[in-house]
């Protein structure tokens, strides 16, 4: 559909192997010898029908102008461009600013949980999806999490613009992990680590930015019921996530007293996850009163309002079925959903009780 398309994820995801797979033209922008090497060729390689694939686009911001340049020569010309990123448009102003209308943008997550084989659900749960972070090669976990992080925090954060010292953000990730799923609270997170909460918000940016962290606003309307306005935030990696904690095996997750959030937080994933991968759009929530009344994920998609409740037990209670209906009927949802680790699946009128894999089976619209 469009001249350029971004392809953005964090590092590691897997965008270069899937990239490659398409064939055409690779350069890696990171590297000073690929640069040289597209700028000789450059002439050459716009008027052939190759594709050209660009490989962490944003380290070299020039070329956003020749794309550009490039694409309004011949703007009928369709799938010229692949540029491959590790941060997010937000971070990368100069695709925004430069190519607008001429580019479309398709985000990649590490593998999902409907991308591998059956069975391997709390596997998954435990390591994350990153292809070299044990979800294939087991002895990996937890070690390589470690040094990825290392990485991101020492190299990559700081050359996208994050102004904080590698250990500054090391700390603000363990804080990320202690409040995951918890009403963010921007003061006592800025107090614990002496800064502000201004400075605080522009840090979170850039872990957003970067496919580290995702936001979850909380839901507005018109109510009868005061409604919770701070967001959430998830480490959005469940591997990540435990290896924060030093979690080694699915034993000790279960251990942890915070292991329902990060269950929720894996389930969420998944769910946004397999709504991008098929090109959906749709907007994301979650739904909580001022007395306590909750959803977990509210999704606005296809004109419809569906209400998600994510539990980790496998049998969850007539109770919790009938807490979720009550609490749908104040969101305005035209349907709700109940995730859980049962083994079966009911659907009543206008609630479905399942469990995640055969959700992202039948598809959530």
């Amino acid at each position: 559909m469009f001249p350029a398309v971004a392809l953005l994820g964090s590092r590691q995801c897997g965008k270069t192997t899937l990239a490659k797979q398409l064939g055409g033209q690779y350069f890696d922008m990171e590297l000073s010898e690929d640069q040289l090497k597209l700028d000789l060729k450059w002439d050459t390689l716009i008027d052939q029908t190759e594709l050209i694939i660009l490989d962490e686009a944003q380290a070299a911001p020039d070329i956003f102008l020749r794309i550009r340049a490039a694409i309004d020569q011949e703007r009928k010309r369709k799938g010229r461009f692949l540029l491959l990123g590790s941060v997010s448009p937000m971070l990368m102003k100069e695709v925004s600013e430069s190519l607008a209308g001429r580019i479309g943008y398709v985000d990649l997550s590490p593998f999902s949980l409907d991308e591998l084989p059956d069975q391997i659900l709390d596997d998954h749960w435990l390591k994350g999806g990153y292809p070299d972070g044990g979800i294939l090669e087991p002895l990996n976990y937890p070690r390589w999490h470690r040094e990825y992080l290392r990485t991101l925090t020492e190299r990559d954060l700081p050359n996208w613009g994050l102004p904080a010292s590698p250990v500054m953000t090391q700390r603000l990730l363990k804080m990320l992990s202690a409040v995951q799923g918890d009403l963010w609270n921007a003061s006592k997170v800025s107090s614990s680590l002496g800064i502000d909460a201004k400075t605080l918000q522009s840090y979170l940016d850039y872990l957003e930015g970067g496919f580290l962290v995702r936001r979850l606003s909380a839901f507005s309307a018109n109510s009868k019921k005061r409604l919770v306005k701070s967001p959430k935030v998830y480490i959005r990696d469940s591997g990540l996530l435990h290896s924060l904690f030093q979690i080694a095996s699915l034993d000790q997750l279960l251990e942890q007293p915070w292991v329902g959030n990060s269950w929720e937080g894996y389930v969420i994933e998944q769910l946004l996850s397999h709504l991008d991968q098929r090109g959906i759009i749709y907007e994301p929530f979650f739904f909580r009163t001022s007395d306590g009344y909750e959803i977990d994920l509210l999704l606005e998609v296809k004109g419809k309002r569906i209400a998600i409740e994510i539990k980790l037990s496998s049998h969850p209670s007539l109770s919790d079925v009938k807490r979720l209906e009550k609490t749908a009927l104040m969101a305005g949802a035209d349907q709700s959903i109940l995730i859980s680790r049962t083994p079966e699946v009911v659907q009543g009128d206008g609630i479905l009780h399942t469990h995640l894999k055969d959700l992202l089976e039948r598809g959530i619209v």
